[in-house]
């Protein structure tokens, strides 16, 4: 418990984890609330998940910041200093990593059901009510997706360690790179429902290859998937740091 306080004392003492979380918190209320408003103005009738279809630029926020919350401390030297107080490193890598996944459910939860009851103020005569466990899914379920997508960044500026280049990837991956594969003929379809951001879009939606049953169904099943991935990722990125110098 005394590791997780620490890291708990360190992320919040910075400037930048408050930034980040009030601009993954206002761009996914802003852009679910345009896409919302959008949809509506086009004909569409707007739904629970439609209020939600910004969440992706929320979640590119919250990646930055769980990456900063690392590289930020190998850039200033301050790792050196975890490291000598827990020689092992991996408790004091896994407390981090807790640490940022909770304060990253909290702002997916935050996002979500403020974009929720945004797009209820914004359009009044839409059925937005949460009916059934479908409808909870498309809200609370980003709170997991944001913590998932938050150790996955960790894990990835453990293995970096530089500011820029960790971001750029965490960055390219999460908007670009899986997209990219996907539209490639012939590569997509065999490579889509293995992707870990779109297994997290399966979860959401209940929709794709993921959550349609090629790793054994359900949406459930596609974000047990998306934190395997995590762990995985976690557990290397550990491993290497135990094993090379700070």
């Amino acid at each position: 418990m005394s590791l997780i306080a620490a890291e708990r004392i360190k992320l919040v003492s910075t400037r930048s984890p408050w930034w980040c979380a009030g601009l993954a918190i206002v761009a996914s209320l802003g852009l679910s609330s345009l896409i919302a408003v959008a949809t509506t103005k086009d004909g569409q009738v707007a739904t629970v998940a439609s209020t939600q279809l910004g969440y992706t630029l929320g979640m590119a926020v919250v990646m930055v910041m769980a990456t900063l919350a690392v590289t930020t401390e190998y850039s200033v030297g301050t790792i050196r200093t975890t490291f000598m107080a827990v020689p092992r490193r991996t408790p004091a890598l896994l407390a981090k990593a807790s640490v940022v996944a909770v304060l990253a459910a909290v702002i997916g939860l935050i996002s979500a059901f403020g974009a929720w009851g945004v797009s209820l103020l914004i359009l009044p005569g839409s059925d937005l009510s949460l009916a059934g466990g479908d409808d909870w899914r498309h809200v609370a379920g980003f709170g997991l997706v944001y913590q998932i997508a938050a150790v996955i960044a960790v894990a990835v500026a453990i293995l970096v360690r530089h500011t820029a280049a960790a971001v750029s990837i965490v960055l390219v991956w999460a908007l670009m790179a899986e997209q990219l594969l996907e539209i490639i003929p012939g590569v997509g379809e065999m490579v889509g429902p293995w992707l870990p951001f779109r297994a997290a879009q399966d979860f959401l939606t209940g929709e794709g290859p993921t959550a349609d049953g090629l790793l054994g169904g359900g949406p459930w099943v596609a974000l047990a998937y998306f934190a395997v991935v995590a762990a995985v990722l976690l557990f290397v990125a550990t491993e290497v740091a135990r094993r090379r110098d700070a």
